[in-house]
């Protein structure tokens, strides 16, 4: 299983709306990567490592996927569509993508 990861970096004089992009977004990915989409999840950034300070990331977003090959297959021929959305929630330009293994899920 792998965990594709998006990452809205915070600005202070960013925006970034989180109803349009858990409301809207997150579910338009999913609907488009069908069947290979094993499921997603947001993480809103609350705060950074030190009380009061602000988060690195505005959010962070999930999708699982068997392997990444899945992930790209799925992914490729609707990235046009979903990088094009990308400025009606957020004005910080393409996420930053990690793609990890998951080793270890309860």
């Amino acid at each position: 299983m792998i965990n594709v990861y998006l990452f809205y970096a915070y600005r202070p004089d960013g925006r970034f709306d989180m109803d349009y992009y858990c409301g809207t977004h997150m579910p338009l990915a999913a609907t488009l990567f069908g069947a290979a989409l094993k499921g997603w999840s947001v993480d809103v950034g609350v705060t950074g490592g030190q009380p009061g300070s602000p988060p690195p990331y505005f959010a962070v977003g999930h999708f699982l996927f068997d392997t990444a090959e899945a992930f790209y297959e799925a992914f490729m021929p609707v990235a046009d569509q979903l990088l094009g959305d990308v400025p009606n929630y957020y004005d910080g330009g393409p996420p930053q993508v990690m793609i990890s293994e998951v080793k270890v899920s309860k």
